[in-house]
């Protein structure tokens, strides 16, 4: 099965590492230098809405907060899993997560990128836990 994954972070090294890692394994990636760029994507409405989501909360200008806030107001990637992938992993933001309905929450400091894939491939597939929590959260 062929997916696709849209990546929206400000650190372009990871950007393209886990870019590399998702089109070697055959999927279709978008990559994203941050929040803007992603809403002004979903907004044109011409593509159809990815498998899934990986989004960064901390960026300059439109942070991930702000982005979920515009998905789920303009009701934009409707069916797109959402998994935050965040170097925060504090209970508040990941109580505001839950808060705006994501797939799935992980933090990059405790995944390398072979389970940040595994996990995304995984929620894709089967959908978020009951509790709507990554394994990886801390």
């Amino acid at each position: 099965m062929t997916y696709n994954v849209y990546i929206v972070d400000d650190d372009r090294f990871l950007l393209d590492l886990y870019a590399i890692k998702f089109k070697n394994a055959g999927h279709e990636v978008g990559v994203f230098g941050g929040g803007e760029e992603l809403v002004a994507t979903l907004r044109k409405g011409d593509t159809k809405a990815p498998d899934a989501i990986l989004l960064d909360l901390v960026m300059p200008g439109m942070d991930g907060f702000g982005v979920l806030e515009i998905i789920r107001k303009e009701h934009l990637a409707q069916g797109s899993k959402i998994i935050i992938l965040s170097n925060q992993g504090q209970d508040s933001d990941l109580e505001k997560a839950k808060q705006f309905a994501t797939d799935g929450y992980i933090v990059k400091a405790s995944a390398i990128p072979s389970e940040v894939f595994a996990e995304t491939i995984r929620t894709i597939e089967s959908g978020a836990s009951p509790d709507g929590e990554s394994r990886h959260h801390q």
